[in-house]
């Protein structure tokens, strides 16, 4: 564990100091697009931060390639795959470098990403089974590489709708990849497997490099980590999914004999299920907003203000306060899937997950629900105010 925490260490402080040089680079670049009608912000911020997001995980990969107890993690057998995870996210950050200063076509940027994600595969990242209920379905190369690509694809799109607001995707990204470190240490301890692995370090790394970039993004944001690094984390995000599908498979005798093997079961499915659950609000919103498109007559690409990001701001949130409300309900989601996949207290698990959710949605309805009393007591106030009126009238 001293040196999983050594390693985010190193991605935070290289990240936190990389990204003031990246922003005066995309300053001098002019990768400062004006403000948009549907942007939040209301000046010119420099994009391009993933950059610094690209140079803390490089950084910590090969320091961390060092350290003595964790160059296990990068032995001869899965030397490709790390290779394959600079090459595939180069790649993609130069995709988004290009994006973010001159702009690209839908249809060149999802070449673009298919490249990265073929590179990806190509190296060593991919799905060789899934675990289904009562079965674990075996995949051919064929298939295995193709549903592979598509994961990668789905998981950087959702990673770069999500980020809408100051610190948003960083954050969801960042509790998304802790959930995951968390699901594969405890348990690895819990079956004896090897604690030190590399979908661990991905994890523990994607989280580093996420705080210390959201150290410059959190609101107000001195720099956007732009499609430079919203595709970065998709990527990155996508190669933990990929790595820890099947590692785990449900111990049904033991489960069984423990009367839980409804919840155990659940610790074989959460790696495919855990990006898609942390993510199903930017999810849902992307399903919507190319459904409310579609039948406007419009463009799905087309921008519009009607995003959920937009929506908790008309109900009178901050901009604080609404991307702390959706890490709340990332982490209640996240947390509570491992939570249900490792501990042997289902029931206790649910209540207090009931119960934060319960206290979430009261946060999200507490500005509209003040603006009612006050519209009820300004109300009120004139009415009395009326009464008097007619009283001194009267005498």
């Amino acid at each position: 564990m001293r040196e999983y925490a050594l390693t985010f260490v190193i991605a935070v402080a290289v990240t936190y100091l990389l990204t003031p040089f990246v922003r005066r680079a995309a300053i001098a670049v002019g990768a400062v697009p004006p403000v948009r009608d549907r942007d939040v912000h209301t000046e010119p911020i420099p994009r391009m931060g993933g950059v610094a997001i690209y140079g803390g995980f490089a950084a910590a990969m090969l320091i961390s390639a060092q350290l003595p107890h964790l160059q296990e993690v990068f032995r001869t057998d899965t030397a490709k795959i790390w290779s394959g995870l600079l090459l595939a996210g180069g790649l993609i950050t130069v995709i988004g470098i290009i994006d973010d200063r001159w702009g690209m076509g839908p249809v060149p940027k999802l070449a673009g990403q298919t490249a990265a994600a073929g590179i990806l595969v190509a190296q060593g990242v991919q799905l060789l089974w899934l675990p289904l209920p009562g079965m674990q379905l075996s995949l051919g190369p064929w298939l295995g590489a193709v549903l592979s690509v598509l994961l990668i694809l789905v998981t950087i799109n959702a990673v770069n709708f999500a980020d809408g607001l100051d610190g948003l995707a960083a954050g969801i990204v960042a509790i998304s990849a802790m959930a995951f470190f968390a699901y594969y240490y405890v348990a690895a301890v819990d079956r004896g497997f090897e604690r030190q692995s590399y979908p661990a370090m991905i994890a523990i790394i994607l989280v580093g490099v996420c705080i210390g970039f959201l150290l410059h993004n959190f609101n107000p944001a001195r720099v956007f980590m732009g499609d430079t690094g919203s595709m970065l984390l998709g990527l990155l995000l996508a190669s933990i999914t990929i790595s820890v599908t099947g590692l785990f498979l449900p111990d049904r005798e033991a489960a069984a004999a423990d009367g839980m093997s409804g919840f155990h079961a659940l610790a074989a499915f959460l790696p495919v299920l855990l990006p898609l659950l942390v993510l199903a609000l930017p999810l849902a919103d992307l399903v919507l907003a190319v459904v409310r498109r579609t039948l406007a007559g419009k463009s799905p690409f087309a921008p519009d203000k009607k995003h959920l990001h937009h929506r908790l701001l008309e109900l009178g949130h901050s901009h604080k306060r609404a991307v702390l409300l959706m890490y709340l309900w990332a982490a209640i989601i996240a947390f509570a899937s491992v939570s249900l996949s490792v501990l042997n207290s289902p029931l206790m698990v649910l209540t207090v997950t009931v119960l934060v959710a319960a206290c979430a949605v009261g946060l999200i309805t507490l500005p509209r629900l003040r603006r009612r009393t006050l519209r009820r007591r300004a109300a009120e106030l004139r009415a009395a105010g009326a009464e008097q009126a007619e009283g001194g009238t009267g005498s």
